[in-house]
C-alpha cells in the first residue's frame, strides 16, 4: 500500500468524468484536491463522506453503500472489504485505493505534533514563436500590449487540517506585468482563507469561495462534468462551501460564506462582491453592459477596457436538513449589477436575461432507500421561468447499475451562478432524458452505456429553431489488477443545425452526426516503465455535404527512476482532422496542478515531454517542453495569435518548495 500514491491515474480519472473539456479549462482545483488526499489519504473509518464526495468520481450511492456497510459490520479492518461492497468493481476499486487508508497514516502518527505546512509554487511558462498581435507596433491598431511570459504564483498555508490559507497570482500571455493599467503587477489576485469547526460554524470562508447545491441548477461554482465513462456521476454532488483555489477569474464569489450546524440542519448565508468583465456603455443612462465576459484575458487595448467594468454583488442563503438518508435543501439567491444588463439582437438571444436584478429560488432532495438513490431539484428564477431536473441511481444487481435522468429548463430561466447537468452549458432552453448502463461482465470486465436525447425548444447556437438532438456512448473495459487497461469506446452524437445553404429544407435545419471509436492500452510493463497507447477515429456527417474524417495516434511512455527522485513522461502523435468538426481532445499530462485536454485538429504531429526531478526534501522542480508541427503550412492559428511557419512550441518550468 505505501506505493499506491505512485500509481494513480489522473488522465483515466479526469476522461472517466468527461469525454472531452475545452482547451484551456483550468483542472487545478480538482487536482490540488487529488494531491492533498494523495499525502492525506481519507480514513475509511472517520469520514462522514464529505471527502469521499470531493473526489468527483465516487457517486452518491456507493458512497451511501460504504457508509451502510461500516455501520452494520463495523469498522473497516482492510481497505480490500471494498470488494464485497455493491458497485465497487475492480475499476473503482483501482481509481480509489491511492486516496484512501485504514486507521493513522503511520504507526507514530499518534505520537507526531501537527506542524505549520506551508508550500510555494512558482511557474513559468511561453509559447517561442512570436504572434502576430507582439510584432504590432501601431498604437492605433488592436495589438498585445504585454509581452509573451505567463507567470503564476501559488502559496499554500495549513495549520492542524482545520486552517488552510490559499493565494493565487497569475499573468497570462500577453498582459502588461507591473506597467500600463497594470501597476500592480499581475493580472489575477485571489486570496482564501478557510476555517473548519469554527465555533458553530462547520466551515467558514473569508476571501474566494465556490457555492454547491443541490444539482446545480441555481448556483454551482467551479468546475463541472457532464458525460463521461463513469455514467452514475450525473448526478451532482454539491458540498456546499469550500475555498476557490482555481487560477480561472470567473464564476466564483469573493467576500465571507460559513456554514451553521444545528442539529440536523446546515444553514449557509453568504455574500459576495467583485468585478466582473464586459462591454458596458457609459453615454446612456443608466450604464448598460451587452456582454458579461468570462475568459479572463486582459491582452489588448479592448480587454483592458472591458476588464473589472461593472460589480456585481450577490448574496443568499441555503438550508439543508439532514435525516439519516433523507437530505432536503432550499436555497434563495440574489444578485445585482451597478449596471443595466441587455439582451443581445440574433435569435438565440431572445429570451436572455434582461435588468440589473436577478433573483432565484430552488428546492432540492436526495434520499437513499436500499440500492436506490433518488435526487432532484426544482429552480425557478422569481422574475422568469423554472427549471427542474429528477433522478435515480438503482443497483439491480451487484453487478448492474442504472441512472435514469429527467430534465426541462424553460428558455426564461435565468441564472448567472447555475450550471445543470445537459447538452448545453447554459441550463435553459434544453429538454431531455438520460439512461445510462453500467454491467460487471466479470472480475475483469467492465460494460458502460448511456444514452441521452434531448431537445431545445427555442433557438439556440446554429439553430434559428427548435431542434433536436441524442447522443450514444458505450464503452467495454478489461482491467488487470495494479497492471492496467484495455478499453473500446464508441460514441454517436446527433443534432439538428441550420442548412447555410440554399433552403432545400422547409425548416432550415439539417441533421449532423459524428462517430468516434477509440482503442487505449494503458499498461505498467515493470516498477520503473509504464506505456498509453491510444488509437480513435470519427466520420463526421452532414446532409447535402460530403462526410469528413479525422483520426488520432499517440504513444505515450512514462519512466521513473528507482528511488523515486526522477520522473519523465513524453508522448509522441499524428493526427490528421480534415475540418473544425473532426477534432479530437485528448488530456495531456502537465506539471503538477497545470494538466489539461489538448486539441488535435487539422494534419500534425504532437510531441511534448515532461521532466520531474526532486532537489531536496523540500524542492520539486518540473519542465516540460511540447510542440505542434504541420508540415506544409505557412501560418498557425488566427488573428493576433497567428504565428508564421508551421511550428508551435512552449516550454515551461515549475518550481515548489514545501516547509
Amino acid at each position: 500500500m505505501a506505493q499506491t500514491n505512485e500509481k494513480v491515474d489522473l488522465q483515466d480519472l479526469f476522461e472517466s468524468l468527461s469525454e472531452e473539456l475545452p482547451e484551456d479549462t483550468d483542472l487545478s482545483e480538482l487536482t490540488e484536491k487529488w494531491h492533498y488526499y494523495l499525502e492525506h489519504p481519507i480514513d475509511l473509518n472517520k469520514t462522514d463522506g464529505r471527502e469521499l464526495t470531493e473526489l468527483q468520481f465516487l457517486d452518491p450511492l456507493l458512497i451511501e453503500q460504504l457508509l451502510e456497510h461500516r455501520t452494520i459490520s463495523g469498522n473497516f479492518i482492510n481497505v480490500l472489504e471494498l470488494q464485497s461492497i455493491d458497485g465497487f468493481n475492480e475499476r473503482m476499486i483501482n481509481l480509489l485505493l491511492p486516496f484512501i487508508r485504514i486507521g493513522a497514516e503511520s504507526p507514530l502518527e499518534a505520537l507526531k505534533v501537527k506542524k505549520f505546512k506551508q508550500e510555494f509554487t512558482l511557474r513559468y511558462a511561453r509559447i517561442l514563436e512570436k504572434a502576430k498581435g507582439y510584432r504590432i507596433a501601431d498604437t492605433t491598431r488592436s495589438r498585445y500590449l504585454g509581452d509573451a511570459n505567463r507567470y503564476a504564483l501559488r502559496y499554500r498555508a495549513q495549520l492542524n487540517d482545520r486552517i488552510h490559507l490559499a493565494v493565487n497570482m497569475e499573468k497570462d500571455a500577453g498582459e502588461p506585468f507591473f506597467k500600463d493599467k497594470q501597476k500592480m503587477g499581475f493580472d489575477f489576485y485571489s486570496l482564501s482563507l478557510s476555517i473548519k469547526n469554527f465555533s458553530r460554524f462547520k466551515n467558514l470562508v473569508i476571501g474566494d469561495y465556490a457555492l454547491q447545491f443541490g444539482q446545480g441548477l441555481s448556483m454551482w461554482n467551479g468546475l463541472n462534468f457532464g458525460k463521461g465513462g463513469l455514467v452514475q456521476n450525473t448526478a451532482r454532488q454539491g458540498i456546499g462551501v469550500k475555498s476557490y483555489t482555481s487560477l480561472n477569474e470567473a464564476n466564483f464569489m469573493r467576500g465571507i460564506a460559513g456554514t451553521l450546524q444545528l442539529k440536523h440542519f446546515e444553514i449557509t448565508p453568504y455574500f459576495s462582491y467583485r468585478s466582473i468583465d464586459g462591454k458596458v456603455d457609459h453615454t446612456i443612462s443608466p450604464a448598460t453592459i451587452s456582454t458579461i465576459a468570462s475568459t479572463g484575458l486582459h491582452r489588448t487595448p479592448t480587454e483592458q477596457k472591458y476588464r473589472h467594468a461593472a460589480s456585481q454583488m450577490a448574496y443568499g442563503l441555503n438550508v439543508l436538513w439532514r435525516y439519516k438518508r433523507l437530505k432536503v435543501g432550499a436555497h434563495f439567491n440574489q444578485a445585482q449589477l451597478d449596471v443595466f444588463k441587455t439582451k443581445g439582437k440574433a435569435l438565440r438571444q431572445e429570451a436572455d436575461f434582461e435588468g440589473n436584478l436577478l433573483r432565484n429560488i430552488s428546492l432540492y432532495a436526495n434520499y437513499t432507500i436500499r440500492n436506490t438513490y433518488l435526487f432532484g431539484e426544482f429552480a425557478n428564477s422569481m422574475d422568469g421561468g423554472s427549471a427542474w431536473l429528477v433522478g435515480s441511481i438503482i443497483s439491480l444487481h451487484p453487478r448492474l447499475s442504472t441512472v435514469i435522468l429527467l430534465r426541462e429548463y424553460k428558455r426564461d430561466f435565468h441564472t448567472f451562478y447555475g450550471q445543470g447537468f445537459g447538452e448545453s452549458n447554459n441550463t435553459s432552453n434544453e429538454q431531455g432524458g438520460y439512461l445510462g448502463l453500467t454491467y460487471q461482465l466479470g472480475r475483469k470486465l467492465v460494460w458502460s452505456n448511456y444514452a441521452d436525447i434531448f431537445r431545445f425548444p427555442g433557438a439556440r447556437y446554429q439553430a434559428d429553431t427548435t431542434s433536436t438532438g441524442a447522443d450514444f456512448f458505450s464503452q467495454l473495459s478489461y482491467i488487470w489488477y495494479k497492471r492496467g487497461q484495455l478499453s473500446l469506446r464508441y460514441r454517436y452524437r446527433l443534432k439538428e443545425v441550420n442548412y447555410g445553404g440554399d433552403g432545400r429544407t422547409e425548416t432550415g435545419l439539417v441533421s449532423t452526426g459524428k462517430q468516434q471509436l477509440r482503442i487505449e492500452l494503458h499498461y505498467r510493463l515493470s516498477s520503473i516503465w509504464t506505456i498509453r497507447s491510444r488509437v480513435e477515429a470519427n466520420i463526421f456527417q452532414k446532409e447535402y455535404q460530403e462526410n469528413s474524417f479525422g483520426y488520432m495516434i499517440y504513444q505515450d511512455v512514462f519512466w521513473k527512476s528507482k528511488a523515486g527522485k526522477f520522473r519523465s513522461n513524453m508522448r509522441i502523435a499524428y493526427f490528421d482532422a480534415t475540418s473544425y468538426d473532426n477534432r479530437i481532445y485528448a488530456y495531456e499530462q502537465d506539471v503538477l496542478y497545470a494538466s489539461g485536454f489538448g486539441m488535435y485538429n487539422t494534419k500534425g504531429w504532437r510531441t511534448y515531454l515532461n521532466l520531474q526531478y526532486r532537489l531536496s526534501r523540500h524542492f520539486q522542480l518540473w519542465a516540460k517542453y511540447a510542440l505542434y508541427y504541420y508540415p506544409g503550412r505557412a501560418a498557425i492559428g488566427t488573428g493576433l495569435d497567428q504565428i508564421e511557419g508551421n511550428r508551435k512550441s512552449e516550454v515551461k518550468v515549475q518550481l515548489r518548495w514545501q516547509l
